[in-house]
């Protein structure tokens, strides 16, 4: 399976590109929640890259026919009658075609001249590329994106110097880093997981974090019969039933990847309308053709995708890996009918409070003879009773299971419970059932490893590993304080921030240096107290200042520098 990205720029260079990134989110950021300025950043991220990508293309099929003085748009001009042509080979080559004036650089010249149509042809573009660029396979892929939104702005006028603003921070913002390599996947990538850390619970949804992702894609492309022999050569297909934004499938496709293999295609299916579009964008973003994947929009649980149904009961659809993170413990509403469904009836039903062996057991049903499947479910499917226990007890009998993980809490954004991965094979050597507990493997934080506060030498240290958290962490802190001077007692509100310091992770450390030129702070003999004063943005805390009064004499010393982080008090 091809892949076009490469790996040019060093980790300094990405980390630049990622916080350049961020920061163009922040100009959506006041006016919607994550999940709707999330829709908006990633589409347009995906929006640039096939563009960039079929300009590229295009330059080199022509040669010294497309000059760098001229643009494609003119060539389309001056060679009406070879267009045909021209596009035809491009679909050999992108398998995609894009129209010239709906390419990202002629919608970024609309942005930059600040254009009053800007809105309207943007809005042609994501339909001309809905409805013609990959011929129809990928209609409804903008569907989330309204640019009639109130929230770009009441009228047109504003909604369109919002879009204005918005493209062409971006494209200043990535320009600098064209030269240096492909890797805006990594970049998509990136960002859906910041976006899942804001998002919480819902972030469930769409994201498997890397740590758990990046195990069960280990897991599954091993040899079935003897994982001790190393990773597959090839994988016929692999299935997520439940892929949310794909990262787990694109997880697997890099682990073959790295060890020389290849998978013959990619399938995966999910019912949320904004992740099946997520997902299909990732696909195309990480370098792979339209032919290589399939994501089905559709609901697991009912099966009502077409390619799974049993029209052939002698060879049904099979795949040699399947992986999934489906949603714990959902409630669903199985028939009469559904008992007598091929994935169920042999196994009995899950119950309607919980749909975990629901999931499994269709994943299981689709799993080839040679094939493994890893599956994310909470801790309780070990040791539930009921009808649980029943296919529980009937999966061992069967000498189904492989492995059992126990994994700890916290480690994923949809909830704070312990998890597990449970490892199937339809074929095994062993009767034997593998039980590891990694829950105490892990680097214990708060909210997904972010912060951890430690006690040392009587005093509070707070760890942080997150930029974004720690900004978060001061307007906490800040609030906390004023509650306190609120009342009177400035004693208390100095001694709070006293009290608690912040304890820089190295790499955070590199990098708020530089992000801030920051300097060392020599301590004035014990006496000084850091006081935190936001930097606002209207109603947003952008920055925490921080401050020094000299404690004996409640005076403003005159010193002050803004800062992310407090020093370390000696």
């Amino acid at each position: 399976m091809e892949n076009n990205q490469t790996n040019a720029l060093s980790k300094q260079e990405k980390d630049q590109l990622f916080r350049a990134l961020w920061s163009v989110a922040d100009v959506l950021r006041g006016a919607m929640t994550a999940d709707n300025f999330r829709d908006y950043m990633l589409s347009l991220l995906f929006y640039r890259y096939i563009s960039a990508r079929y300009e590229a293309t295009a330059r080199k099929e022509l040669g010294s026919d497309l000059p760098d003085t001229k643009s494609l748009l003119d060539w389309y001009k001056d060679n009406a009658a070879d267009v045909q042509e021209f596009e035809d080979m491009m679909l050999q080559s992108t398998h995609y075609i894009i129209n010239p004036q709906y390419l990202w650089s002629a919608i970024y010249e609309l942005a930059r001249t600040q254009s009053d149509d800007l809105l309207t042809e943007l809005g042609n573009s994501f339909r001309h590329i809905e409805e013609e660029s990959f011929r129809g396979t990928f209609r409804g892929l903008f569907s989330e994106i309204n640019l009639q939104s109130e929230k770009l702005g009441k009228d047109y006028t504003a909604r369109n110097k919002m879009m204005c603003n918005i493209i062409s921070t971006l494209e200043e913002k990535l320009a600098e880093f064209d030269q240096k390599g492909d890797i805006l996947g990594d970049a998509y990538e990136y960002l859906i997981g910041q976006f899942a850390a804001g998002s919480g619970k819902k972030a469930g949804e769409f994201y498997t974090p890397q740590q758990a992702s990046t195990i069960l894609s280990r897991i599954v492309t091993l040899d079935c019969q003897d994982p001790a022999t190393g990773s597959k050569r090839e994988l016929r297909s692999v299935l997520d039933m439940t892929c949310g934004s794909g990262s787990l499938l694109l997880n697997v496709n890099n682990q073959m990847r790295q060890n020389g293999g290849k998978i013959g295609k990619i399938y995966g299916q999910e019912k949320e309308m904004t992740t099946f579009n997520l997902a299909r964008m990732n696909m195309l973003l990480h370098g792979l053709h339209d032919t290589e994947f399939e994501i089905f929009h559709g609901d697991t649980l009912t099966n009502d995708w077409d390619l799974l149904r049993e029209s052939n009961a002698v060879k049904p659809v099979t795949f040699d890996a399947v992986v999934a993170n489906p949603p714990f413990s959902l409630k669903w509403e199985p028939d009469d009918e559904t008992s007598n469904d091929q994935r169920f009836k042999n196994f009995g039903l899950a119950p309607k409070s919980a749909a975990d062996f629901a999931f499994l057991l269709h994943g299981f049903h689709y799993l080839s003879d040679s094939g493994t499947m890893a599956i994310i479910l909470p801790h309780g499917v070990l040791f539930r009773g009921g009808a649980e226990a029943n296919i529980r007890k009937k999966l061992i009998c069967d000498d189904n299971i492989d492995c059992v993980i126990g994994l700890p809490s916290n480690l994923f954004y949809s909830t704070g419970i312990p998890v597990c991965i449970i490892v199937l094979k339809k074929c095994r050597k062993s009767d034997d059932i593998l039980f590891i507990n990694a829950a105490e493997c892990y680097e214990k934080g708060k909210k997904q490893n972010v912060i951890e506060w430690v006690k040392k030498d009587g005093k509070s240290y707070i760890v942080v590993n997150d930029f974004e958290a720690l900004r978060k962490l001061f307007g906490e802190l800040l609030k906390e304080v004023q509650r306190i001077k609120s009342k009177g007692d400035y004693e208390a509100g100095r001694k709070l921030v006293e009290n608690y310091a912040v304890k820089i992770d190295p790499e955070l450390h590199k990098e708020v240096l530089e992000r801030y030129n920051a300097l060392n702070i020599e301590p004035f003999g014990g006496f000084i107290n850091p006081e935190l004063v936001p930097v606002m943005e209207g109603d947003k805390i952008v920055d925490v200042k921080v401050e020094y009064v000299d404690s004996y004499t409640d005076q403003m010393l005159n010193y002050s520098k803004n800062y992310s982080f407090l020093p370390t008090r000696n």
